[in-house]
């Protein structure tokens, strides 16, 4: 079902308007073939773990390239406004998950070196080291 709009039809865009958009998709239009062969190779990446948490990101990162890519063909083709500003809304997308996934990913490395060296240093261990070669001694 469409959502009425103001305008009995959607007012044509000018071919001002086109050229404009298609100056602004120029240089990501010229790499949209390795936007998709990225949206591609990443899901097909993400498919043997798909029954983690991250397969199922990777897969929906790879969809989201691949829609962008394939938005750019319109937009730089024909100045297709909207064609663009999805390609757009789909990068702002992938590239808001994968700042998470590194800022996830930085907190876990920083968890771990302080679980391995800092604890350590203080006296602290989660495994009784110790208690372990003083029973492998006794033998």
């Amino acid at each position: 079902m469409a959502y009425p709009t103001p305008y009995p039809n959607p007012p044509a865009p000018s071919p001002q308007e086109n050229q404009i958009v298609q100056q602004l998709s120029l240089p990501i239009y010229q790499a949209r073939g390795w936007l998709k062969f990225l949206g591609v190779m990443t899901i097909i990446g993400g498919i043997p773990s798909v029954f983690v948490l991250v397969g199922i990101l990777q897969i929906w990162i790879g969809i989201l390239l691949f829609q962008a890519g394939s938005s750019l063909d319109s937009a730089g083709q024909f100045g297709d406004k909207f064609a663009f500003l999805r390609s757009m809304g789909n990068l702002k997308t992938y590239f808001l998950i994968q700042g998470i996934l590194t800022l996830l990913g930085l907190v876990f490395a920083a968890t771990i070196l302080c679980i391995t060296f800092v604890l350590p240093l203080l006296g602290l261990t989660l495994i009784p080291w110790q208690q372990i070669i003083n029973n492998n001694l006794h033998y």
